[in-house]
Formats: structure tokens, C-alpha cells, sequence
């Protein structure tokens, strides 16, 4: 993991752009030789008017008064114990908001910040947090629910880097499979993380089975709305070869 960063630091990021009802979302990235390597940060209004921040990314002084006017941030959620990087900067900044992590990684983003809650505890009944099947460490996946479709919000179980950037970011995300020819669960995850390749395959197709399924949002990190039941599709028949 990269050292956690203890001030606000700012990498190179794009705009904060909303890309559904109530979501907005902005790709980052940290710096590696010879490249960057791709992040996304995606923000939900939930139904009380309150923010929720998934995994949360420091981003410049223009962006982030664009987003204290779309609410009070209210939760940060980690959704696993890689995603910890901008945590403490951005507690310090909303020492207010609640931080939320899967059950499995708490103890270790407890390093960084102390942690909350570990379950759904946004206060919405249009968004679900939840565990996803199959990780050995646990991972947090959000459902939300708005009259213009269902959107689907995951972290390191699925990656789509079709764009990496620099020499250094292309051999990692190529030799790890991080979804440069299509979206995929990476090598290094599922060497990582996945303790039940069948489970998580389960998983896939459970959400592939969602009514109105309109985009996939993706720490790593492009966004998947060309028909993203079918992606979750070939992802899962992926996982049992």
C-alpha cells in the first residue's frame, strides 16, 4: 500500500461530474514511476440531503468547494483497508462525518481513523451498502436506487483501467490484469482478496440480475455503462475458468 498521507496532498485529478441522480464522480490517480496509476472517487446525495463519500480522494480548492455545495459531507466510507490512503486528511478537514468500513477492514483503517460503523448506516432506503461474497478480506459494495435506474458502485472486485497512464501504470495494470481488454476481477485481487472465486462469481450474477441496472462505478476506475448486466456477466464466467 502507499504511505498514508498525513496533510492534504493533491495528485493530478479530473472534474467532479455528476453522472446519475444524486452521484457525482471524479477520476484521480497516484503518482508511480513512470505513470500514474488511475482512482476514482465517487460522491452520493442521499435522501436527508447529506453526503456520502466513496473512497475518498483529496482533490484541489476549486473541486472541493464544488463539493461542499452539493451538502454536508456526512460518512466517509472505506469500502476495503487499501482504500485508506486520503482518510486522515480528509477527517481532519470533516471531523464530523462518520466513518464507515467493512467489518473485515476496520481494524486496519482504525490505523488511520477511528472507524464508526460497519454496517449500512446511511439512512436512505434507496442505498444499500453492502459485503461482498467470496473476499477473504472484506469489501463493501453500494446499490443505489433513484427513479432514473440502478446504479452500482464497487471497489477493487472489479477493474476497468482501458486508459493507464504512463509506461509504469500500463505494465502493472496489463501484468495484473487490472481490465485493460475488458472489465475483470485483477490477478492481484483475487490473490489478494478472494478466498472463494465461485462465491464472488455468485455475486456478479446476483447483481447482473438487478431490474434497471444503468452503470457500474469502479475504484479502478473507468465508468461501465454499455450494458453492464452483461459485464457482470462475463466478469463472473471469468472467475470459473
Amino acid at each position: 500500500m502507499s504511505k498514508i498521507n498525513a496533510d492534504w496532498k493533491v495528485e493530478p485529478h479530473g472534474s467532479l461530474d455528476a453522472v446519475g441522480d444524486g452521484i457525482w464522480s471524479v477520476e484521480g490517480s497516484i503518482t508511480m514511476p513512470l505513470g500514474r496509476f488511475p482512482r476514482r472517487m465517487t460522491v452520493i446525495r442521499l435522501s436527508h440531503g447529506a453526503l456520502a463519500i466513496w473512497s475518498p480522494i483529496s482533490l484541489d480548492d476549486r473541486e472541493m468547494a464544488r463539493l461542499d455545495a452539493l451538502g454536508p459531507v456526512a460518512f466517509l466510507i472505506v469500502p476495503n483497508a487499501g482504500h485508506r490512503l486520503d482518510l486522515k486528511a480528509w477527517k481532519d478537514r470533516y471531523p464530523n462525518a462518520r466513518i464507515v468500513a467493512p467489518p473485515g477492514a476496520a481494524r486496519n483503517v482504525a490505523e488511520v481513523a477511528p472507524v464508526d460503523d460497519t454496517a449500512n448506516v446511511l439512512e436512505d432506503p434507496g442505498v444499500a451498502l453492502q459485503r461482498v461474497a467470496g473476499t477473504s478480506a472484506d469489501e463493501f459494495a453500494m446499490i443505489v436506487s433513484r427513479g432514473g435506474g440502478v446504479t452500482l458502485i464497487l471497489n477493487d472486485i472489479l477493474s476497468s483501467i482501458r486508459h493507464p497512464h504512463g509506461i509504469g501504470a500500463t505494465i502493472l495494470a496489463r501484468l495484473f490484469g487490472f481490465g485493460v481488454d475488458r472489465p475483470r476481477t485483477s490477478r492481484l485481487i483475487r490473490h489478494r482478496y478472494v478466498d472463494d472465486p465461485a462465491a464472488v462469481a455468485r455475486q456478479f450474477r446476483t447483481w447482473a440480475a438487478i431490474p434497471n441496472l444503468r452503470r457500474l462505478i469502479v475504484s479502478h476506475v473507468d465508468l461501465i455503462e454499455d450494458d453492464p448486466a452483461r459485464t457482470l456477466e462475463a466478469a463472473a464466467a471469468d472467475l470459473e475458468r
